[in-house]
């Protein structure tokens, strides 16, 4: 009886031996299943993690593109600003040049019609001294026929030379003037010149300083579409790396209840 009861405990002890056998032969089994899925964890963390460096060294090159154009933006801006500067100054000038321009040709037009008038009066005192060297010549006819009205013709002679030298001085004063007004009319003319040749190169600075600043507004809209399309770029990149760290952080809390169940299969 005792050997049979010692047979049954065998047989007792063997199967459950047996079950033991089998609980560990599947926690192996388990063990393994787990080890692979952590092998697949770990090579899926370490592609992340190049991925998310790749993405940091594309995102720190963005970043710096990014400060290169704002610094071009802003001295594209500066450029605009110094260029709209001198575009006003210029258009001051322009004006200033346009006003002077104006003022030049109503003086020379005031100094043609006193030349003119100067020069119709340069006639009239031609036509008196023709008359009065006609009359001279009347009275010396009449000396000569009249010798009892000498003392009367003598006196209208002495009045009419004394007016005739007065005719004479007034028309050399008048030629002077004219010559001097002719001169001035000649300078006038010539800075008129000079104005207008000073007033076309700055009507051409003028356009070439439009262009330019045409040009550069094309170029700071160009920037300004360039560093929008980065920045929204960057922010889906930002986008991009921050599901990669949720990403990284799932996976360690993963790994971490994993470390844990293997932890406790050792123990086990």
């Amino acid at each position: 009886s005792t050997i049979q009861k010692r047979g049954q405990e065998l047989q007792l002890l063997i199967a459950e031996l047996k079950d033991r056998d089998k609980e560990l032969n599947d926690m192996v089994a388990v063990h393994q299943r787990q080890l692979l899925a952590w092998g697949d964890d770990r090579q899926k963390i370490q592609t992340l993690a190049e991925q998310c460096s790749l993405l940091n060294n594309e995102l720190n090159k963005r970043n710096k593109i990014i400060k290169s154009l704002t610094k071009k933006l802003k001295f594209v801006e500066s450029q605009q600003n110094d260029s709209k500067t001198t575009f006003e100054n210029t258009q001051q000038k322009f004006k200033e040049l346009s006003q002077k321009v104006t003022d030049v040709t109503v003086h020379c037009q005031a100094l043609e019609e006193k030349n003119q008038s100067l020069h119709y009066s340069v006639l009239e005192l031609s036509a008196k001294t023709g008359q009065l060297q006609a009359r001279e010549q009347e009275l010396l006819t009449m000396l000569k026929l009249k010798d009892e009205t000498i003392l009367e013709t003598t006196d209208h002679i002495t009045e009419f030379t004394s007016k005739f030298k007065k005719l004479g001085s007034a028309l050399h004063a008048a030629k002077t003037e004219e010559f001097s007004l002719n001169k001035e009319k000649q300078d006038l003319k010539l800075r008129l010149k000079e104005l207008i040749l000073e007033t076309n190169k700055l009507k051409d600075d003028l356009c070439e300083k439009t262009k330019e600043n045409n040009k550069q507004q094309e170029e700071i809209i160009h920037l300004k579409r360039e560093n929008g399309r980065l920045r929204n770029e960057l922010a889906l990149t930002v986008e991009k790396a921050k599901r990669m760290d949720q990403l990284l952080q799932f996976a360690k809390s993963e790994q971490a209840r994993t470390d844990t169940e293997l932890s406790s299969l050792r123990q086990v």
